[in-house]
């Protein structure tokens, strides 16, 4: 890309958003225009007060201006644009919902105290990783330039790094249970028996069409998505995808 402008133009639709909003809450905090206390997580909250927000915005804050702020949104440049591009091309509708399906996920695990933690962003995030790694298992990631593995094993190499590193184990965990629940369910367990489990509801395609976020997704002669299609919903989606690398 010949210019910064130019490449975030060409970010796909999601990933663009998720991580302009990232930026921006971390951008408004440094500015104190709110405090932390105001966005966070807080069950008690948001049922004795109704403060629905808290269940959004937690999501948006990815930490303070730091290495570790920078290399969490770096991940969301390369890990969730190259899932959206990829496996996800053309099935915005797919991604979006993948996306909403992990953060109710956590939202349900945080209301358990042992999982509590106050912002979901770097979980939501890793469970952006942790889907890349299954989709692209044996893609070599190189460590700080020290260690090269497979990509398969990055979302725990990252995990065990950050706990080295002083960041606190359960963000990072919660991402990673999410993410394989969400494999499991739309992947692994579909291959294993034909059933599928989880599938994006009618609701989030209608979204997706009416506000034409991303490239239309193949359709049936019922103006549907088709789940037949090569890229469209499914258990078997990504797969030639994979095979062509």
């Amino acid at each position: 890309m010949s210019s910064p402008a130019e490449y975030y133009n060409s970010l796909p639709p999601i990933t663009k958003a998720y991580g302009t909003l990232c930026l921006f809450f971390t951008a408004a905090y440094q500015l104190g225009v709110f405090d932390l206390v105001h966005i966070a997580l807080i069950y008690q909250l948001v049922f004795s007060r109704f403060q629905v927000w808290r269940l959004f915005t937690n999501f948006f804050f990815l930490g303070k201006f730091s290495i570790n702020f920078g290399i969490r949104l770096l991940m969301i440049a390369r890990y969730g644009v190259q899932l959206e591009k990829g496996p996800f091309d053309r099935r915005t509708a797919d991604f979006l919902w993948m996306v909403i399906f992990g953060a109710l996920s956590m939202l349900i695990l945080s209301a358990i105290p042992f999982f509590w933690t106050p912002f979901l962003g770097t979980s939501l995030v890793f469970m952006l990783l942790y889907v890349w790694s299954r989709e692209f298992p044996n893609a070599q990631i190189s460590i700080y330039g020290l260690v090269t593995l497979k990509a398969f094993y990055l979302p725990w190499t990252m995990l065990a790094l950050d706990v080295i590193f002083g960041s606190p184990l359960m963000p990072d965990l919660l991402g990673i249970i999410a993410g394989h629940l969400y494999y499991f369910l739309t992947v692994l367990h579909p291959l294993a028996t034909g059933k599928i489990l989880l599938k994006t509801p009618r609701w989030v395609h209608k979204l997706v069409a009416r506000y034409r976020i991303g490239a239309p997704a193949p359709t049936n002669n019922h103006g549907q998505p088709d789940r037949n299609a090569p890229n469209s919903t499914g258990a078997f989606r990504g797969r030639a995808y994979r095979l062509s690398d």
